[in-house]
């Protein structure tokens, strides 16, 4: 008979993010070179929005496509799930006892039970308010804010993996958390947690709050190309966007998604989990830009050169 695996000596956290990462960069690698000779499903299902396949569609793939404006839900899984750890997080440091057991079990699960204290409470405390408030302020944009065409759809695993983006970010800055390890911390205080800001921590904030107030600008940008002076929807067609970073780059609110998540892993750096989610918007967003600045290019003429798809000035 054979032994059963004790899978939460497994973290099914970062083999989620392992295998997004891969996937993407992957079919993203053979779109960005051999398109032309994939098969259509292929290409369909990576493909989706505004530069979404052109010509005869698989039945099979399009039988799994669902609104593009299905976006919305996945933000109202994150506002929740995000207030739900900054609650746990502030509970348990506020006490000044560990998390509760069901909360450190489920970590277990999903991050192994061979976790060790990698982060202290104050790093802790910053990123689960900072993804908090990214999460807050996308529910907000994606319901209130942004206008989604009726005609556009999405593959439904492009919709689930907003899923597990959100879900797995709030478990990885968590899982390595003082308070929330069976382990006893290494080379971190012991005697009750404690909170000490430092000026790199500081500078984590004020970039975090750049980036975070940036990309709700052009995101705002993007929305008002299809509102008339009043507010009031007028079109659902795509149109050149000008003003803030779009001067400068095709999808600024891309960068600073990145941005924000390179100012995350800068503050839980000796988080092991987080280089993976790194990893993971990195590659996404570097694919999406690509393909957005492609279709810009393609469908505006005169599309002013000096934009670039991603990085101001350089990519």
């Amino acid at each position: 008979m054979f032994a059963w695996y004790d899978l939460r000596s497994i973290n099914l956290i970062n083999f989620l993010f392992v295998n997004l990462i891969v996937t993407v960069v992957v079919l993203g690698g053979l779109l960005a070179t051999i398109e032309k000779h994939l098969p259509t499903a292929i290409r369909q299902t990576f493909r989706y929005g505004k530069h979404a396949l052109k010509g005869s569609p698989d039945r099979l793939v399009s039988l799994l496509e669902v609104p593009k404006a299905w976006f919305k839900h996945f933000y109202v899984f994150a506002a929740l799930w995000s207030m739900t750890g900054f609650a746990v997080m502030m509970e348990t440091y506020i006490s000044g006892k560990p998390a509760p057991d069901y909360v450190v079990a489920f970590l277990d699960t999903m991050a192994t039970n061979k976790r060790l204290v990698r982060t202290t409470p104050t790093e802790t405390m910053i990123a689960m308010t900072l993804i908090t408030l990214q999460c807050l302020r996308r529910f907000y944009e994606t319901w209130f804010v942004q206008v989604f065409s009726s005609k556009l759809k999405i593959n439904l695993s492009a919709y689930l993996v907003g899923y597990i983006h959100y879900f797995g970010t709030v478990v990885a800055i968590l899982s390595q958390a003082e308070g929330f390890t069976r382990a006893s911390p290494v080379s971190l205080p012991t005697n009750g947690y404690r909170f000490e800001p430092s000026v790199r921590l500081s500078l984590c904030i004020g970039v975090f709050y750049y980036a975070w107030f940036h990309q709700y600008r052009s995101n705002l940008i993007l929305a008002n190309l299809r509102k008339d002076q009043t507010g009031k929807v007028v079109n659902q067609k795509h149109s050149l966007p000008t003003g803030g970073y779009f001067e400068v780059i095709s999808s600024p609110h891309m960068f600073f998604e990145i941005v924000m998540y390179v100012v995350l892993f800068g503050v839980l750096h000796r988080n092991s989990s987080m280089v993976y989610v790194l990893l993971w918007v990195l590659s996404n967003q570097l694919m999406n830009s690509w393909l957005t600045h492609q279709w810009y290019v393609e469908n505006f003429p005169n599309y002013p050169k000096q934009r670039k798809a991603l990085v101001p000035y350089v990519l």
